[in-house]
């Protein structure tokens, strides 16, 4: 049985296709995903500062119109959360710093 399984094998190997020389596979580093992923500043709804100080600490950190710091507030207001910036950690972090100088709930994702 020995010899069976011998020939049986190297009839296999026979039949094989022929390897090349042996190729390295190089894995290419992968990119930071970071770098790709747009960070986001949530902001909160809270019983303590009124429309009108959500409006005007938007208009400070976002410089954006009246009326999208208004639809800002009002998705906080009726949905508990909206996200207020997105974009770069960097500008991120300068927007949230803004929103937190009057004590607003905020958060930054990834």
């Amino acid at each position: 049985m020995t010899k069976l399984l011998h020939s049986v094998q190297m009839q296999m190997e026979e039949q094989a296709p022929q390897r090349g020389p042996e190729t390295e596979v190089l894995d290419l580093p992968e990119e930071d995903e970071a770098e790709d992923t747009p960070w986001r500043v949530i902001l909160y709804d809270d019983d303590i500062h009124t429309f009108e100080e959500v409006i005007n600490q938007l208009l400070k950190a976002l410089g954006c119109s009246v009326e999208k710091a208004e639809e800002i507030t009002l998705k906080v207001h009726n949905e508990g959360k909206a996200t207020a910036k997105e974009g770069s950690f960097e500008e991120c972090l300068k927007v949230n710093s803004v929103l937190q100088e009057i004590q607003l709930v905020t958060e930054i994702k990834g």
